[in-house]
């Protein structure tokens, strides 16, 4: 996501809920635990994950747990419990699923952070074979919704905070995997053309489109999921283009190629890609042609010119 993102400010400790998600997806939390086999029910799922011990909550499932554990607590990464069966439909492969979050020092048991007070759930998990860091991966699939499971987490910022991470699993939908809905028939003829391969990943011929400094955002497929606010974050496939230094247009960055979807608050992307997004609807594809003042300006950036028009064509999977 780097080539599109806006610097953002450094990464905190109390972003927990979020870090963890990142774990789960790229095993960035130490380590990758690997599953034995896929587990059978969600009180006994199969894993080489170490269970943490002596940790419990009360509470309905469902709502926000209270958590207890005798402190201070030595936390490895790659550890588990499950402290509340969920009675809701059961979590496959492919699902998207939020959860709200409660973050634990190890040390005191203070609360760093929770998700449940201003009802602010991550979204961005997707349980997936292959992109799901394979230990979450066994745990986490075949739990039902209303479950609350624990991980261990040991951060690697400075002050090395470490905590317990519980994750209660409130909702469950069949992710998309590429854009979804209508394809659209009045394409301006002057525009770029997109084709797409059979997974998906489009490809760009410019078609002797001329750049004209104005922000084009043409949806090509229209979807039915929710409109996308200035506010969310956003779920995506996509790839991006620009013309190298001899004119050649040139492909810079992928989420295809690196074979997961990204996730991202458009308060973070650069201005094109908010104003072109905003407004969609999740399910839709989008090709925006994003001006120079309204990407990267004068600012070269790795395999970007200075002053470079851009082109994307994104696929809107998710909005939060």
């Amino acid at each position: 996501m780097h080539s599109i993102s806006t610097p953002s400010p450094s990464f905190k400790a109390l972003a927990a809920l979020c870090s963890l998600v990142v774990c789960l997806t790229l095993g960035a939390c130490g380590g990758a635990a690997t599953a034995k086999t896929q587990p059978s029910s969600s009180s006994s799922p199969t894993t080489t994950m170490k269970q943490i011990p002596g940790i419990s909550a009360t509470g309905t499932p469902g709502s926000k747990p209270k958590i207890s554990f005798h402190h201070p607590m030595s936390v490895e990464n790659d550890t588990y419990a499950v402290l509340q069966q969920g009675k809701g439909a059961t979590i496959q492969d492919g699902d998207r699923v939020c959860a709200q979050g409660i973050a634990l020092n190890a040390k005191d048991g203070s609360e760093l952070m929770s998700t449940w007070e201003k009802n602010t759930p991550d979204c961005t998990l997707t349980i997936q074979k292959g992109s799901t860091t394979s230990g979450y991966y066994s745990v986490i699939k075949g739990q039902r919704v209303g479950a609350t499971l624990a991980f261990g987490v040991n951060d690697s910022n400075s002050s090395g905070t470490s905590y317990i991470m519980a994750l209660t699993l409130i909702s469950r939908q069949k992710a998309l995997t590429r854009a979804q809905g209508e394809k659209v028939a009045n394409v301006p003829a002057n525009l770029p053309k997109v084709t797409l391969d059979k997974n998906g990943k489009p490809s760009l011929d410019l078609n002797g489109y001329k750049p004209d400094g104005s922000l084009v955002a043409q949806p090509l497929i229209t979807g039915k999921g929710t409109t996308v606010k200035e506010t969310d974050t956003v779920d995506a496939q996509y790839t991006g283009w620009t013309l190298d230094t001899k004119g050649k247009l040139t492909q810079f960055d992928s989420s295809w190629d690196r074979g997961q979807s990204a996730s991202f608050p458009l308060s973070s992307v650069v201005t094109g890609w908010k104003k072109g997004l905003t407004g969609q609807t999740v399910g839709s594809q989008v090709l925006l042609v994003v001006p120079p003042n309204e990407g990267y300006g004068s600012k070269a950036q790795a395999k970007i010119p200075a002053n470079s028009t851009l082109y994307f064509v994104v696929d809107i999977l998710y909005a939060s």
